[in-house]
Order: structure tokens, then sequence, then C-alpha cells
């Protein structure tokens, strides 16, 4: 048995019941659908605004629930619980719109974080390039001034949201001299359907299908300069602030992956038989799920511990980084092996565990790639 977890209150109990029931209302019935266009309905994002279940921790003022990130933690448990990966909640939410709140003036925050709550402003950030990845510092899309506007040049690849973003949050270099490397990136953000914005082709994924993963053009695109987040020049310290709660969303996603898949495994082989038994009955079934239990036992408490540190307000740039990649791999790890109990089945796309399998391999790349956590762990460690 699970141990027993002590991280939500009777409340967040609540919240979890009323988004499960969303889930099956609004989501399962779709997800063949989305994941055959690619996309997720619009209309499937203001519903979920309009419930409370976007930006959950934004305060009333600010047009949010008033809510807290277990809040959010419950959303992205409850998707990953219903093999949701094309749904991006806790990108729009987790990721991209604690940027506005920390760092946009009032007036932006009054001017956007009403619609992200509401499900009116989808919201993506723009990081990656075709030759940058992890590397933030080597970015190559530039912002130069001109009057009061920036004029954007550059292009963007990998970009969640890519073809439903309202606002996308893009890195640029807004001083192009290499020895500023760190100190010459800012935060802008662009609004769709402005001349020079381009949204690229939907990008072909191994996995999370209904995700719409794009390509992102800036084509002399002019922005206000009042669209820049914060001080000119800020942009890299604030991804650094921010990337540990992103790194902490891929370990909360992973993690109930790895603990849907192993539950409806167990009863798979319960009900399959082989040799005239159930292949549970067989030993090296057990083993190997005795395993995965106690791997995914050991994650779900250290996770637990970790957000509950993370919502008490605590720098936690090694434990998060540590978190990312070990959950990560563990839930590859866990899912391919449950895999291989269901045999031709489990090669199947009808079967859950094979959208799964191949949802769980890009955990291991993005938000900074497993092997950026450990360099950053090495650091923290003063090796």
């Amino acid at each position: 048995m699970a141990l027993e977890r002590t991280l939500f209150s009777s409340d967040h109990g609540l919240f979890r019941q009323a988004f499960r029931q969303f889930v099956d209302k609004e989501i399962r019935p779709h997800q063949k659908r989305w994941a055959e266009a690619g996309i997720v309905d619009r209309e499937a994002w203001r519903k979920a605004g309009a419930q409370g279940f976007l930006c959950p921790w934004l305060p009333e003022a600010l047009g949010g629930p008033g809510g807290d990130f277990l809040h959010s933690t419950i959303i992205m448990e409850e998707l990953a619980y219903a093999y949701e990966s094309g749904f991006a909640m806790a990108l729009h939410s987790d990721v991209c719109a604690p940027y506005l709140d920390s760092f946009a003036s009032p007036a932006q925050k009054q001017r956007w974080l009403p619609g992200c709550a509401s499900g009116e402003l989808i919201l993506a950030i723009a990081m990656t390039e075709p030759g940058t990845g992890s590397d933030l510092a080597a970015i190559k899309t530039t912002a130069v001034k001109d009057g009061d506007d920036y004029v954007i040049n550059g292009a963007k690849t990998f970009i969640s949201n890519g073809q439903l973003c309202d606002l996308v949050i893009v890195a640029c270099k807004t001083d192009p001299d290499p020895a500023n490397a760190h100190r010459g990136i800012s935060l802008i953000v662009v609004e769709a359907g402005r001349p020079g914005f381009v949204k690229g082709k939907r990008l072909e994924k191994m996995g999370m299908a209904a995700q719409d993963t794009s390509e992102l053009f800036f084509e002399d695109c002019r922005v206000p300069q009042a669209n820049r987040l914060g001080p000119e020049g800020a942009g890299f310290m604030m991804l650094m602030q921010k990337l540990q709660q992103e790194r902490l969303c891929v370990a909360i996603g992973s993690q109930a992956a790895a603990e849907q898949v192993l539950k409806d495994t167990v009863a798979y082989t319960k009900e399959r038989t082989a040799f005239g038994k159930p292949i549970s009955k067989f030993q090296n079934t057990q083993f190997k799920l005795v395993e995965c239990a106690t791997k995914v036992q050991l994650g779900r408490v250290f996770l637990d511990e970790l957000v509950r540190q993370h919502v008490a307000g605590k720098q936690l740039v090694t434990e998060c980084s540590m978190a990312k990649w070990w959950a990560s791999d563990m839930s590859q790890e866990v899912i391919d092996t449950c895999l291989q109990f269901y045999g031709g089945y489990g090669y199947m796309l009808e079967y859950p565990v094979a959208r799964a399998f191949m949802d769980a391999r890009v955990q291991r790349i993005y938000a900074g790639t497993n092997e950026i956590m450990k360099v950053i762990i090495a650091k923290q460690m003063g090796l």
C-alpha cells in the first residue's frame, strides 16, 4: 500500500474532485480527436478558465481563483492520470504565467493576467531556437530599439502552444555584444497577429500528439518597448528564477504518469493469462512490478516534500534539478517495464500505455536536458 499523502487539505480534495469531473466531461471524450488534429480545442481552454482551473494560484484581484501551487499540482496529476499530454495547462498556468505575475508592471498585469485566468489569452514561452537548446545565453533572436519600439528578428522552435498562443514571451538578445551573453537577454511579450510574427508549421512528434508544438518566426516584428518584462537585460536572471518551478512541473507530471501506468498494469496482469494462469502469478512479473512500485513510492515521498517546501517559498535549485532528471528517468523506466507485460498490445496506440511510453521520452529533454540537470547539481555541490 502507498503511504498516506499529507500534502493537501480537505479543500484541495474537493478541488481534485471538481477537476476530475471536468476531465471526465470535457477532456476524455475529445482526446482521440485532439490527437488526430494535433491541437486542443480553444473552447476547452475557455471552459477550464470559467471553472477556475487556469492559473489557480492567481489572486482574485487579477481575475484568478486565489488558490496556490498545490491546486496546480492537482491539475498536473489528474491530467497525467487521464493520459492527457496535449492540453498544456501547466505550461500556461505554471510556467508562462508566473513570468507575468513576478516581472510584469501593474499595468501589464491588469492587461494580460485576467485573460490568462479566463482562457481568453493562451500563453507560450519562446526560448529554444533551431541551433540553441539548453544554452540560453547563445540565443540569436534579436530585439533592436527603434523609437518607442523593438524590432524583433529570429526563429524559435519546439514551442508548445505554438498555434494556440495569443501571447508569447520571447527571449531576445537586446545587447548583441558576446561579452554580455547573459546580461544581454530580455523577455518581450508579443501578441499574436502582430505584423512580422509568423506561426510556422505544427511539428509532428513521436508523442504528445495533441500538443500544438510549433516553429515561430519573427520578421521585422515591431513591438512596443512597453511589452518588455522588467529591466532590459534582466531576462536571463528571470529565466533562472522561474526554471526551478518548470522543472518541478516536469517531475510532477512524470511521477503521476508512472503511478497511473503501474496501477493499470497491475490490474492488467491479473486479467491476462498465460499457460493457464494470470501473468501476475509469475515470479518475474511480481519482481518487476515490485521494483516499479518501490521506485514510484520513493519518488512520491521525495516529490511531495519538495512540493511542500516549494510552496513555502524555499529556493530548491539543486533539489528541483534532482527531481526533474530522476523522476523523468524513473517514469520512463517504469512505463517501459510495464509496457512489456502487455505484449503486442503494448505496442498498439489504442492502449494508453503505448501513448504514455511515447509521451515520457520528451520529459528527459525539455526544461533542460537531464544531462544539464546533473551539471547544475554538480555546480551546486561545488564540484
